[in-house]
């Protein structure tokens, strides 16, 4: 990104979200920061209260991160979707840490059908509009398409970035 300090934020689940951001990470060689939520929320119960807690905008305790988003030009916030939603831990982080951005983008990875709330959220919570943004449907990785939305992502992310 020509000069520019960028650096991934995700949380990831079940490991779609973090494999989007190795690929975003690989692309532009950019540093990467995964938030880790203090919540056990593997297996049937852990699905479960994640969904209740996204849908109820809930927050949750996340680690302490290594990396100040305030020492980066673009911070690229990865979540899934729960309930239509981002996810506790990146609404913690985003409420954390909200003054810190200049500029944010944004991708989602989600295997349920609605996913506009979670760019609201984003808004909300932000107080600005990503200047790029990647919905991303368990549909995209089974029809092996995916490569090519996260490669438009990145093209117009470099397009606003670097006018």
């Amino acid at each position: 990104m020509e000069d520019k300090k960028v650096l991934v934020v995700y949380y990831s689940r079940t490991g779609t979200t973090k494999d989007v951001s190795k690929i975003i990470k690989e692309k532009l060689r950019c540093s990467v920061e995964e938030i880790h939520d203090a919540k056990n929320r593997q297996g049937i119960v852990g699905y479960i209260k994640a969904g209740r807690e996204g849908f109820k905008k809930s927050m949750t305790v996340i680690k302490p991160i290594k990396k100040d988003p305030s020492m980066y030009d673009l911070v690229i916030i990865g979540t899934p979707v729960w309930a239509a939603h981002i996810s506790p831990a990146i609404r913690t982080y985003i409420h954390e840490n909200r003054q810190k951005f200049k500029n944010v983008a944004l991708f989602s990875t989600q295997k349920g059908s609605s996913s506009n709330m979670v760019y609201k959220d984003v808004v909300e919570l932000i107080g600005k509009i990503p200047i790029a943004t990647l919905k991303l449907h368990s549909k995209d990785f089974k029809e092996n398409n995916y490569m090519n939305k996260i490669q438009d992502f990145l093209k117009e992310i470099s397009v606003k970035i670097n006018g």
